[in-house]
């Protein structure tokens, strides 16, 4: 017999420790988590129930798998390891559009992956003589605000950074970088596909489908 339930942590991650621990007393049967916090935070709640995950971050580095190949443990699913690809992403940004000096690096100081990406584009910036600056947005007004301040401090081209309070707003960051004219590069194709100017990254919904297919196979075993 299945036992599920849903939780959502309305994008504050300080309540995942809560929600990990009401899950594992509920003994749901699996354990779907739709990004890499959220399965650092289950895979430390239980070492019995299977986890399947779908996220931005290696999930060797996070200690979440032993291996690619053989993820061992209570923990397996797939990765898109956006959170490793700002410089690749700002090495674009630099071929599109070469005279720009001044980026901006729009994250949520809330997702877990966030200061690493940063460090990863700040990195590559110094090698071709870029200034970052950080523009940070948890909430949707804060993406407002921040488009607004463009006017007195503009910038020459923009990254959006990864996470899902970003990726739930693409449409709003979209529509805000096309009216105020600056070039950006997003971190999910789903960006381009809903008017974006360029992307680089995976399709997020393809990689959640197939999480979902893992998260069947685990339940077929049960």
């Amino acid at each position: 017999m299945w036992r599920s339930s849903n939780r959502w942590a309305q994008d504050q991650y300080e309540r995942l420790p809560d929600l990990a621990a009401d899950l594992v007393r509920r003994q749901v049967t699996v354990i779907a988590a739709h990004d890499t916090p959220s399965a650092i935070v289950f895979k430390a709640a239980t070492t019995t129930i299977p986890i399947v995950f779908a996220g931005g971050g290696d999930p060797v580095k996070f200690g979440l798998v032993a291996s690619l190949s053989r993820p061992a443990g209570n923990v397996t699913g797939v990765t898109f390891v956006v959170a490793e690809l700002g410089a690749k992403q700002l090495g674009l940004s630099h071929e599109l559009q070469p005279g720009a000096v001044r980026v901006g690096v729009l994250v949520d100081p809330n997702y877990p992956l966030t200061e690493s990406y940063v460090s990863d584009v700040q990195a590559a910036a110094s090698s071709i003589r870029k200034q970052i600056a950080v523009l940070e947005a948890p909430t949707g007004r804060d993406i407002d605000t921040v488009f607004a301040n463009l006017v007195r401090k503009p910038i020459d081209a923009l990254l959006v950074g990864p996470g899902s309070p970003l990726y739930n707003r693409r449409v709003q960051v979209i529509t805000l970088a096309t009216y105020h004219r600056v070039p950006a590069i997003y971190s999910w194709r789903e960006a381009a596909e809903v008017g974006g100017l360029m992307s680089y990254g995976t399709s997020l919904s393809d990689a959640y489908r197939q999480a979902g297919v893992y998260t069947g196979r685990k339940l077929a075993r049960v």
